[in-house]
């Protein structure tokens, strides 16, 4: 068990930490080239940080839900990071949409 909260508050770490580069740094090659092939030049700083804020939204589900494990066992850990996926999901979803057009184009 202990490891397996380590590697949830591992990944939670590194999601939060890509989410800052591409929010801040505006780092747009952390993503796939698909995903930003239809954004431009000036929607780049508002899709990056909606972008990285989806990815830190859902990084910091994980890593509470890892800390939450230490305390109780149950549902709501699991809940807590099935929350922050798909709180993180749907605003990337809104970003791709509003940005980029598709998905996958």
């Amino acid at each position: 068990m202990i490891a397996e909260i380590i590697t949830e508050l591992a990944v939670g770490a590194v999601l939060c930490y890509l989410g800052w580069q591409i929010w801040k740094r505006q780092k747009i090659s952390l993503l796939h080239s698909y995903h930003y092939r239809r954004v431009t030049a000036a929607d780049i700083p508002a899709y990056t940080r909606q972008m990285g804020l989806a990815q830190i939204v859902m990084g910091t589900g994980l890593a509470l839900a890892a800390l939450l494990r230490i305390f109780t066992e149950g549902f709501l850990p699991l809940a807590v990071m099935i929350g922050g996926f798909a709180i993180g999901l749907v605003m990337c979803h809104k970003a791709q949409m509003k940005y980029n057009g598709s998905w996958f184009s």
